[in-house]
């Protein structure tokens, strides 16, 4: 494992074992600075990009960290006044007229529910006692066929592969709710749904092989059956990952899991193959690892700029001067990033942006770490070496930010949304069969992407099942973010 290899190495250290098993909440510049008890360099009064920091607006008291707007599936119940009504006298002064205010006040008040309810419906039977005839009160108008409704196969995925709660902790939870749900069936709910919502996935894997920009990176993962086909065959390749690959177009992010004995870079090949050969070729934003490549697909390569700043962070402590030099200055770009977002600034014109601001500061940069090594300032096998190595032997691929419209500065997309497959194997530990992790990747996908998206999972995934057919049919006009159109189109 991981951990074990880590404690064999002889350059492993105390502290990064302690870093290991209890790391920083942070990376901030000044964080990180301060904890190698260095200070920050003072920043200057004005601002190089000639932005001007807005005044910061003073919070209304007893409003929280949410207002009532952020509360949007909660029913609204409007309150009339009891005696007044628009229009009439004013109490108080007895001169003037009440008008109703365009803003009402506004009470939110929370409660509390279990993830799944149940309804026990007892219709009333009646028994002839001559002939034995039984006569059975009718079924109620609305009630289903199925014993589990549309909804809670789509809250059971909501917890298990949204959240990370484990089938046995929703059966324990449930139990104790007085709403019985063995694991086992659980899984079968959510597989019988998962054959009904495929072509969802299937159109998201097509639309996101269109995508402008693509990241990619894996995590380790066990699946128990390949497990032991691996032991059985003794194959080539042990390894058992979780891939992601988000790809973002006009502003919509896509958000694909596949798990298996493939790397990231094998899984966005799969996914490129589906893409129109019309459209140019696209950025792929990873890390420098070789497997992230999708061989022999040519994209425009560009590597993650927090990888490389990580590599300095973790040597801050041995090398604080340096450090706070390449920090200090990766700082300013993202600054410069921040504010071009800010700003609503275009692909073309954050680029221009970051050529303005950025490339003056990233050419600086690289003549300090060149000099570094060139002067022998730095020994090459020291830490602060190895890590100016790597900036400098993937700098084209680090700035490619400099050079392409769109092109992101670090991986922390994908990264972030890899935090599904890991919760999942923290919590659940591992997949049972390939199966099982097919139908997890494929609630992943669905779940995550809706995130991104800003739209409901649970109204997401509820929706799907009872619209299989339509779906079916043309799965392009059920994604996340037009689904909704979809339900009040009339159907032909």
């Amino acid at each position: 494992t991981y951990l074990s290899d880590l404690v064999a190495d002889q350059q492993t250290t105390i502290r990064d074992l302690r870093e290991l098993m209890f790391p920083a909440s942070t990376e901030k510049t000044e964080a990180v600075l301060k904890q190698a008890g260095v200070e920050p360099t003072p920043k200057p009064s004005s601002d190089k990009a000639g932005a001007e920091k807005p005044k910061a607006q003073k919070q209304t008291a007893g409003h929280g960290r949410n207002g009532a707007e952020e509360y949007r599936n909660a029913p609204r119940v409007q309150v009339a006044h009891a005696s007044l009504k628009h229009g009439d006298r004013c109490p108080g002064c007895q001169k003037g007229k009440v008008y109703e205010q365009q803003e009402p006040w506004r009470l939110v008040r929370i409660v509390g529910q279990a993830p799944r309810a149940a309804t026990v419906y007892e219709l009333q039977t009646l028994r002839c006692n001559l002939c034995g005839e039984i006569y059975g009160a009718d079924v109620p108008e609305g009630v289903g066929e199925d014993k589990y409704d549309d909804s809670a196969a789509a809250m059971i995925a909501q917890l298990k592969y949204g959240t990370g709660m484990p089938f046995y902790r929703l059966e324990h939870l449930e139990n104790n709710l007085g709403i019985p749900l063995p694991a086992s069936t659980q899984w079968e709910i959510v597989e019988e749904a998962a054959e009904l919502i495929k072509p969802a996935r299937d159109e998201l894997i097509r639309q996101a092989a269109q995508g402008e920009v693509l990241h990619n990176d894996d995590t380790s993962m066990k699946v128990l059956s390949l497990r032991r086909a691996i032991i059985e065959e003794a194959g080539e390749r042990t390894g058992i990952f979780t891939s992601g690959v988000l790809s973002t177009r006009e502003g919509r992010k896509i958000a694909l899991f596949f798990t298996g004995r493939q790397h990231a870079g094998e899984n966005l090949a799969d996914v490129l193959k589906r893409r129109a050969a019309e459209l140019p070729m696209p950025i792929q934003m990873s890390d420098a690892l070789s497997r992230n490549a999708p061989k022999p697909i040519k994209l425009l390569v560009g590597n993650c700029l927090a990888h490389g700043r990580r590599q300095f962070v973790q040597i801050t402590p041995n090398f604080p001067e340096q450090c706070r030099h390449v920090l200090e200055t990766l700082g300013e770009v993202y600054h410069n990033d921040q504010l071009a977002r800010e700003r609503g600034s275009s692909r073309i014109e954050r680029l221009h942006f970051h050529q303005e601001h950025s490339k003056p500061v990233m050419d600086e940069l690289h003549r300090w770490l060149d000099t570094q090594l060139k002067q022998n300032k730095v020994e090459p096998n020291s830490g602060l070496g190895k890590a100016i190595s790597y900036m400098l032997r993937h700098w084209q691929a680090l700035t490619l930010f400099l050079r392409e419209p769109g092109a992101p500065l670090d991986n922390n997309l994908v990264e972030r949304a890899l935090k599904k497959a890991i919760l999942h194997r923290k919590n659940s530990l591992f997949y049972k069969t390939l199966n099982g992790a097919e139908v997890g990747d494929l609630y992943m996908s669905l779940i995550h992407t809706c995130e991104l998206n800003d739209v409901n999972p649970f109204d997401y995934l509820t929706e799907l099942q009872r619209h299989s057919e339509e779906l079916g049919a043309k799965p392009a006009e059920w994604m996340p973010w037009s689904y909704r159109d979809s339900l009040v189109r009339p159907a032909c």
